[in-house]
């Protein structure tokens, strides 16, 4: 398909507004946070994106940011060179600057009676399961509280083959992880233009892209900023990763003051758009993904509830079968072993072989640890008649 189909040159008017959705990943590049000549943060446009991120949240929006900063941030109170970091070096300089910009990001946020909650991830806190479902739940639980998860890479103990070494698909991941419905990247670039416009003057600025494929990756440059060890390859990769997952995406300028606000009043930016929704994606991904470990057989209450769209909990469970891990897929069987859904297991096989049958207030007795409440959360969970919908056809013949 030709890049001109896949691009649509609609009015920023025709656009989604920031206020229907619902759950909003901001994505904070260095070289927008830090001023490197002054050796910190840059405060006043730090303060207008807390107030921003204020008016969001006051909305009753779910926010979460994805900030990085903290190897800039400690490689200026160590003294380290301008040039690029040794490992060792990189690792040092996050383990400060890490401090002062957590710190930071809870005074901003505190300010307008916010509270902010840390967050360091790896890259397999969001490749495997056992730890992406943990993430997930720590998440989950802070935007319960109407917390502000504040999220980055842990550089201190990452190395170069085990780091995504940009916060563009760390966003985007999280974004997935979080079931968010829009994902923003702020950039030093307003979108996604025809062509660099570094290089060529007369590229254009692409303000809706349908979906992405091979053209519209070709005409991402390299990185705009020696600060950012992003670009817009990786803002396009970012691109793949949310929208497959249900999220919306959106790069803007993010040098101004009030960036996120400023879309609202029509600011230049780039949406990406998905045909899906969180929900429909990772339920798509748990119906036909993943090859089941083993099975939980529940007694008809627990069938009922499930129907019902309720979470499995470990009293409703009377038979455990098969050798898995938590994380893994397992099948749901009523008590005429009929399967009628599957979803990702908090336990492994032999702790769930004892709490099954037996109250969520007894797991800690009985395991001598506080574990989760349910066995299967409906977040995780996908019905039968569900898994059949997932695969049926999509409106352009792909299941």
């Amino acid at each position: 398909m030709s890049a001109a189909s896949q691009v649509a040159a609609v009015p920023s008017a025709g656009q989604p507004s920031l206020k229907t959705f619902k759950r909003i990943v901001i994505k904070v590049g260095s070289s927008l946070l830090v001023d490197r000549g002054q050796g910190g943060v840059k405060r006043a446009w730090l303060e207008s994106l807390g107030q921003d991120i204020a008016d969001l949240h006051r909305q009753g929006a779910d926010v979460l940011v994805v900030s990085s900063g903290a190897i800039a941030l400690g490689r200026t109170v160590l003294g380290l060179p301008e040039r690029e970091l040794k490992l060792e070096d990189s690792q040092a300089a996050a383990a400060i600057g890490q401090i002062a910009l957590a710190r930071i990001w809870a005074e901003v946020l505190a300010d307008r009676k916010l509270t902010a909650g840390q967050i360091l991830v790896t890259l397999g806190d969001t490749e495997e399961r056992q730890r992406y479902l943990n993430a997930r739940a720590t998440i989950g639980r802070l935007l319960d509280l109407r917390a502000v998860p504040v999220i980055n890479e842990n550089d201190t103990v990452a190395t170069n083959e085990i780091r995504y070494g940009d916060n563009d698909r760390l966003a985007a991941r999280v974004a997935t992880m979080a079931s968010a419905d829009l994902l923003i990247l702020l950039s030093d670039v307003q979108g996604l233009y025809t062509a660099p416009p570094a290089e060529n003057p007369t590229a254009e600025l692409i303000p809706v892209v349908s979906r992405v494929d091979a053209a519209i990756e070709a005409m991402a440059g390299g990185a705009a900023s020696r600060h950012s060890r992003g670009g817009m390859r990786t803002k396009i990769e970012a691109a793949k990763i949310a929208t497959a997952g249900g999220t919306h995406m959106i790069i803007t300028d993010g040098r101004v003051e009030h960036p996120v606000s400023r879309l609202n009043e029509g600011a230049p930016c780039t949406w990406f758009l998905t045909g899906s929704n969180p929900v429909t994606a990772r339920k798509k991904w748990i119906a036909g993904s993943l090859e089941p470990r083993g099975a939980l057989h529940v007694d008809a209450g627990a069938a009922q509830a499930i129907a019902n769209g309720k979470s499995l909990l470990p009293a409703g469970v009377t038979r455990v079968e098969g050798s898995f891990t938590s994380g893994d897929c397992v099948l749901i069987r009523d008590f005429r072993a009929t399967e009628i859904g599957r979803g990702l297991v908090a336990y492994d096989a032999s702790d769930a072989v004892l709490i099954a049958g037996r109250n969520s207030q007894d797991i800690s007795g009985l395991l001598g640890t506080p574990g989760r409440a349910v066995i299967i959360h409906r977040d995780d969970m996908v019905l039968a008649r569900d898994r059949i919908a997932a695969w049926e056809p999509d409106a352009d013949g792909k299941s």
